[in-house]
């Protein structure tokens, strides 16, 4: 036997042996898994074809001689044939061409196996599942389970004690406002709608005072901003009289808000909390995403469980 072949058929059994030993002996193995079996075999296809066909074209140049007609041009006194294309790489190459255009428009989103897409139906099967299981849970099992989710999910930015975070721009959650972030929407507005129905808020430059008629000012941007993250207590301070003339017409008296208007800025309530978890939200410190992996139970937990931090206060 010629001794290429010889090698060939040497190093073919040992790359063989080298796969089966790589899955074979691994724990559990091959496990009876189609998606194992297939691979092993396409890694054995691949080292016959590829030891034999190295075999075959190695052979070919050691005995073949070429022959046709030289092109006229040549690179450095080297010269090409103008031999035409092998008729079967002619067809494996326009086939391939065509497999793969129908592979990425039609074959794979429609007819194969998706992970990804298995993996978002078993989400929704376990959703369901969470949701029928858990759809009367209130009270305090409803905060209890917010503070088990929080602790997977929102730990990281806003702190274990929910106290906010400034190196992530994470808010502090034990109040339902800070100065700063008054501030910034008076300054800035607010486009409400991610908050839930509400109409978009006006920067400063659609803010008027009702007493003065006049534009409102730094000063009392200021003052409004330690009433309304003081929780619009102080009944008798520079800052109250501001929010009465200012902002008073679209939150309220007491800040509570006005539906379809001006959100709650007294207090956390469940539904700014969860459209905050639905859409994210743009403030002083930064961008909250949105959370999207949670499910709506999830979201209302979370709501009941940072309610719950302020309460008391």
């Amino acid at each position: 036997m010629n001794k290429l072949y010889l090698w060939g058929i040497i190093i073919t059994a040992a790359m063989l042996g080298a796969t089966y030993a790589t899955v074979g002996y691994q724990k559990g193995g091959l496990n009876g898994d189609i998606v194992n079996m297939l691979a092993i075999a396409g890694a054995v296809a691949l080292v016959i074809i590829t030891i034999f066909v190295v075999i075959k074209y190695v052979r070919q140049m050691q005995v073949d001689q070429a022959t046709g007609e030289l092109a006229d041009e040549t690179w450095d006194n080297i010269g090409e044939y103008k031999n035409p294309v092998p008729f079967g790489w002619a067809v494996m190459f326009l086939g391939t061409i065509i497999w793969g255009m129908w592979y990425f428009t039609i074959g794979y989103p429609v007819n194969a196996f998706s992970q990804i897409g298995q993996y978002n139906e078993e989400v929704k099967e376990k959703d369901a599942e969470f949701a029928k299981k858990y759809a009367n849970i209130k009270g305090e099992q409803l905060v209890n389970m917010g503070e088990s989710v929080y602790l997977v999910e929102c730990v990281n930015c806003h702190g274990l004690n929910a106290d906010g975070n400034n190196e992530v721009d994470a808010a502090d959650l034990n109040r339902r406002i800070s100065e700063k972030s008054v501030k910034y929407v008076v300054n800035h507005g607010s486009n409400n709608k991610l908050l839930g129905t509400e109409m978009p808020m006006p920067d400063r430059n659609g803010l008027f005072n009702a007493a003065t008629g006049a534009l409102i000012t730094d000063k009392e941007i200021d003052d409004v901003a330690k009433y309304v993250a003081g929780g619009l207590k102080d009944a008798n301070s520079a800052g109250a009289k501001v929010f009465a003339n200012v902002c008073s017409s679209c939150h309220g008296p007491d800040g509570k808000g006005m539906e379809y208007v001006a959100p709650d800025i007294a207090d956390w309530n469940q539904k700014l909390i969860v459209n905050v978890l639905d859409n994210g939200k743009v403030g002083a410190i930064g961008k909250m995403p949105a959370m999207d992996r949670l499910n709506p139970k999830q979201k209302e937990a979370i709501a009941a469980y940072v309610m719950s931090l302020s309460k008391g206060e």
